[in-house]
């Protein structure tokens, strides 16, 4: 069999404690699988600590461990574009920096890449290592998300994957910059399958998802991939009219038939109140979408890289002419 050569992308942040312990993690198991070039891309986000310099003392020790630095914290949905952009090679690999996706796993991707498989997605068993809160929220996302979204996402799966190089190249053209990356490895089809996987606790340190960044992550979600929370009002909008037309007869008849009095004022101020919290929803979900559309025709650049460690950079995805 030739040689095949993969890249492995690692979005990073702030993960200088743990990253001496994943190169120690990442060599035997890449090295351990024949017929593989390998290389490592650490992307590193706008890190505030050693991170950095521990990826350049990587490179030094060994050549095959390579990395990019943005300008400022970009987001890890930007990491992951960033990095497959640069991936060169057969296919790449994406994965987090935490341990939370053990690399003994990558033997198993490359098995089912080489038996036919175009995408790769890695499915944790359980989420016994996540809070219960946090659990619970998952869930939760990924019931709404089946059922709103035109796209189908594996259910249990994470960033935790393997690319073809002809799924690698349709990603990345791809342009938007709101971007839920889930849903965008569905999206673009291909032959797909499941390894299922154990995640272990994180090696060291607390993750930087807080619950609000992962309500915007989940609000990103719905609104790329689904125009239903647009269309829902249309529908809203007919049967409160509905309603209000009837109670409208009600009242004409009360009145003129029973001379009934026209109910007062603490009616009046719960209808007024009630409704305005409806046209405001309804227009929050509308500012969600125009600012989505904000942010793409500005057509700024994805990303921005002010360092590179040990690689040759391409052309990165700018506005389009």
């Amino acid at each position: 069999m030739a040689e095949q050569a993969i890249t492995v992308v690692i979005p990073v942040f702030n993960e200088a404690k743990g990253l001496d312990a994943l190169v120690a993690r990442l060599v035997p198991a890449l090295d351990a699988i024949d017929g593989l070039a390998w290389q490592v891309l650490f992307v590193d986000d706008g890190s505030r600590d050693e991170t950095l310099r521990r990826v350049a003392d990587a490179h030094a020790r060994d050549a095959r461990f390579t990395g990019i630095s943005f300008s400022r914290n970009f987001g890890k949905e930007t990491a992951i574009a960033a990095g497959l952009h640069y991936a060169r090679g057969d296919a790449a690999i994406v994965m987090d920096a935490d341990l939370q996706h053990p690399p003994e796993v990558i033997a198993e991707f490359i098995t089912r890449w080489r038996a036919g498989s175009d995408i790769v997605f890695g499915q944790r068993r359980s989420r016994d290592a996540d809070a219960a809160l946090r659990r619970l929220y998952s869930q939760a996302f990924h019931a709404i998300f089946r059922r709103i979204a035109q796209t189908r996402l594996p259910s249990g799966i994470v960033d935790f994957l393997l690319l073809d190089r002809k799924a690698v190249d349709s990603f990345n053209r791809l342009g938007e910059r709101t971007r839920f990356s889930k849903g965008l490895y569905a999206w673009i089809g291909y032959r797909t399958t499941v390894v299922p996987f154990d995640s272990p606790d994180r090696f060291v340190g607390e993750s930087s998802w807080s619950f609000i960044t992962l309500a915007q992550f989940a609000l990103d979600g719905f609104v790329s991939f689904s125009t239903l929370p647009l269309k829902i009002w249309s529908y809203v909008g007919a049967v409160v009219s509905l309603f209000a037309l009837i109670y409208g007869a009600y009242v004409l008849l009360t009145t003129l038939l029973f001379r009934t009095d026209v109910p007062g004022f603490p009616t009046l101020v719960t209808s007024i109140m009630f409704f305005s919290g409806i046209q405001l929803v309804s227009l929050g979900i509308i500012g969600e979408y125009l600012a989505r559309i904000y942010d793409e025709v500005k057509a700024r650049p994805l990303f921005i890289v002010a360092e590179e460690i040990g690689i040759s950079a391409p052309t990165p995805p700018g506005p389009k002419s």
